[in-house]
């Protein structure tokens, strides 16, 4: 790791920024340049796009990026889960196939997971893969996929050994999602949105090199992904301004750099992005003229102090990393304090609109932000492994305690009674 400071990395960054920012570019043609100066993704290997920069020098970076009034890299799921899980365990082909896209916002990438009987039971999957020749033929069916309806490819999990063990038998693939055998189908939220989809496979295709860390070890890079998952939703996501979801399909490239960065200032807040609630709470509530109200200052103040613990924790992930160890349970408990960051933000936004917080629309007062996070709070806590799930992993893992009962590690997938599966 090389011997930096912050200063260095702020001179040095700084003065690349004045050289070689300009708002007239497309996003393409940014993206491109900040990925081939490694400060795109600085933390990565000089070898694979990064700048080996310790994860305590990303805020500089961030901060540098925004003084500037530069965008930065892509967000979305491919910086987030797909380039740390190819980082880990990717062969240098696949690297260099799928890594550079990601950082040049080329390719959006969705997360092929979940499935209607596998959700907190994810080793319980029953979409198969049968080999093929040079490639493996995959049926099944996955649900609550964001971004699939734009995604260029997937992390799918699938079945490559029914008669192994539950979590044995599974696989990992870089799967495309342009193909014949892929139907991906929205699902309205009660939001108006449709941020999620369900994607049905029909002999669909997957190349054999697109097997990531080997057929059969599916669930050991599954949890490479996992981890990355929840500490990003726990702390904030990744990325400092770019696309939510890039990709050729996510509209963005073509754009002007400049209008993207101008959009990214103004501070627009997502329905997820529950880490600015404190901000546009207390705004509206002086503004409304309820500043004072000794009550709602008070849960102002909890939504405070909860944002600052997931901050402080947020650091304690950056130093376990900067340490050489992997996501532990600070990942599980910042995901469990979203949740009820997100929780508290439901309850309390509508209070301090008062009747107001019936009305939808961007009309209303904050433009309909606060309604949109109340209708949204629920998914929190679902996403991303739910509630239930982080508490058993804390209970298991760290605490010590016993695990559920349930059947025996070793008993053959195709003898267990699952889903739709009727068992042995």
């Amino acid at each position: 790791m090389p011997d930096v400071s912050e200063d260095s990395v702020r001179t040095e960054l700084g003065g690349w920024l004045r050289e070689s920012w300009d708002p007239d570019l497309t996003v393409a043609e940014w993206w491109a340049r900040l990925a081939e100066s490694g400060w795109a993704v600085p933390t990565w290997p000089t070898a694979w796009l990064g700048r080996d920069l310790p994860r305590g020098l990303v805020g500089v970076v961030v901060a540098e990026l925004r003084a500037a009034g530069a965008i930065g890299p892509p967000a979305g799921l491919g910086m987030l889960l797909a380039g740390p899980t190819i980082l880990a365990h990717g062969t240098d082909e696949q690297r260099d196939r799928y890594l550079r896209p990601i950082v040049t916002g080329e390719e959006g990438w969705c997360q092929l997971f979940s499935e209607p009987g596998a959700g907190s039971d994810l080793a319980s999957l029953q979409t198969r893969a049968t080999r093929d020749g040079d490639e493996w033929v995959v049926d099944g069916q996955k649900v609550w996929t964001s971004g699939a309806t734009i995604a260029d490819l997937g992390m799918l999990l699938a079945r490559t050994n029914p008669d192994a063990p539950k979590h044995q038998g599974i696989s990992y693939f870089l799967f495309p999602m342009d193909q014949d055998g892929v139907e991906v189908r929205p699902l309205r939220e009660m939001t108006g949105r449709a941020l999620f989809s369900e994607v049905f496979l029909d002999n669909a295709r997957v190349a054999d090199g697109a097997v990531l860390g080997g057929v059969g070890q599916g669930w050991i890079v599954a949890n490479t992904t996992l981890g990355a998952e929840r500490a990003g939703l726990g702390t904030g996501g990744s990325g400092a301004g770019g696309a939510a979801f890039p990709g050729r399909k996510g509209g963005m490239l073509q754009q002007r750099a400049g209008d993207l960065a101008e959009r990214a200032g103004r501070g627009g807040v997502q329905p997820s992005a529950f880490g600015r609630a404190f901000t546009v709470l207390s705004e509206l509530a002086e503004k409304l003229g309820r500043g004072g109200d000794p009550v709602l200052r008070q849960r102002l103040a909890e939504l405070y102090m909860l944002n600052e613990v997931g901050r402080m924790t947020a650091l304690r992930v950056k130093a376990a990393r900067v340490a050489g160890r992997g996501p532990g349970p600070e990942a599980n408990t910042a995901k469990l304090l979203m949740s009820r960051i997100a929780r508290l933000a439901r309850d309390l936004g509508p209070e301090v609109l008062g009747p107001e917080g019936m009305l939808l629309g961007p009309d209303t007062t904050g433009g309909g932000v606060v309604q949109e996070m109340t209708l949204f709070a629920p998914a929190p806590s679902i996403y991303g492994g739910t509630d239930e799930i982080q508490k058993n992993i804390i209970g298991e893992r760290v605490l010590g305690l016993p695990k559920e009962p349930g059947p025996d590690k070793a008993t053959p997938f195709n003898e267990l009674k699952v889903g739709t599966q009727p068992g042995g």
